[in-house]
């Protein structure tokens, strides 16, 4: 069972390996993706940049009847001394899981992934969204997405914001606060240093920044860096994704000193009206621990939680892997990770992230 899966090779019920390195292939997928109204992280774009970015390979499973492409599972092979290996269906994204048009194809794709996984001595796959198998384990209580869609203008979006988050956007906005937005060597420095460091101070390891170059190299004008600057140096910074007419801020954090100049307010704002201004109509806030600090401060902005629904499966005697870092488990380790000096952690930070998945 553990010999390797040829692309093409049909597995189970009309599903195939898909030829990822095969630009025609990729051409069709992102296709279908587009045509089914696909997340973002369905898209091979997102894989290949994951792949990039972070070593971990880009796979990937397809349905087809009479020839048509009628299903796609994306998956990355997650690898890690510290976390274990899993196929995450999508790679170091907040949703994937099957795509499909026909009736019985999701299963189809779970299970292909079940033989997929076994064949690669992979013990657990993990799903972020989309219908799982009965005999899967799925859980809809740990995480809730937050989405909305754009006020018409600058002065509604404010006013679509409650009273108390309201009070504090206006205040940033009577400091002297610069925005700049772009994807150039100096974007990517600014979020890089702002970036590393928020995550330092919330006690988790930084992703290596060839995955930030990777996803903007990859996405073109579908993605950017909006960064918040006070006396010329960046306080908060954002690397946001564009898809399907909404704005995304995926990866964004800010200084100690964003606090009281409430840059992470500003940078938010900001975002909802450069967005607006390049044509989008949504703002999707993204994915939240449920009653986590950014769950509340969400909920604070005026925006709805959306439970998300994940589902996993493991072989036989495989205990599935925790990367949740605010599991008890890594408590020790997050307070010493919150004292490490910022180039320690930003050295060997990248080499535990890269296998978070």
């Amino acid at each position: 069972m553990n010999a390797p899966l040829q692309h093409g090779t049909r597995t189970h019920k009309g599903v195939t390996f898909a030829d990822l390195r095969d630009p025609s292939e990729v051409a069709r997928i992102e296709s279908f993706v587009a045509e089914q109204d696909g997340s973002v992280f369905h898209r091979p774009t997102w894989l290949a940049a994951i792949e990039r970015g972070t070593g971990q390979r880009a796979l990937g499973l397809v349905a087809e009847r009479a020839g048509k492409l009628t299903g796609w599972l994306p998956l990355s092979d997650v690898h890690s001394p510290f976390f274990g290996r899993a196929l995450v269906s999508s790679g170091f994204g907040v949703g994937g899981g099957p795509l499909t048009i026909a009736d019985g194809d999701g299963e189809a794709l779970c299970r292909a992934a079940e033989e997929l996984a076994l064949r690669r001595s992979v013990g657990t796959i993990d799903l972020r969204g989309g219908v799982a198998p009965a005999d899967w384990t799925s859980i809809s209580t740990a995480h809730c997405n937050f989405a909305r869609d754009l006020a018409a203008d600058d002065e509604a979006e404010l006013l679509a914001i409650p009273r108390k988050a309201r009070a504090e956007v206006r205040k940033g906005l009577r400091n002297e606060l610069e925005i700049a937005v772009g994807s150039g060597p100096a974007d990517r420095a600014a979020h890089y240093a702002v970036y590393s460091e928020s995550v330092r101070n919330l006690g988790t390891p930084v992703f290596p920044r060839a995955l930030f170059d990777a996803v903007l190299d990859g996405f073109g004008e579908d993605a950017d860096i909006l960064t918040v600057r006070h006396e010329g140096e960046p306080v908060a910074s954002v690397l946001s994704l564009y898809h399907r007419g909404a704005v995304m801020p995926y990866w964004g954090g800010g200084r100690f000193v964003a606090r009281h100049l409430r840059g992470n307010e500003i940078m938010y704002y900001e975002l909802m009206r450069h967005a607006r201004g390049r044509g989008c109509t949504r703002f999707d806030f993204g994915r939240s621990k449920t009653e986590s600090g950014p769950y509340f401060f969400k909920k604070n902005w005026g925006f709805e939680p959306e439970p998300l629904t994940y589902s996993s499966w493991s072989a036989p005697g495989v205990t599935p892997r925790n990367i949740d870092p605010t599991d008890d488990g890594y408590s020790r380790g997050i307070e010493l990770w919150k004292r490490l000096p910022l180039p320690l952690a930003n050295t060997i930070g990248p080499f535990i992230a890269r296998g978070l998945g």
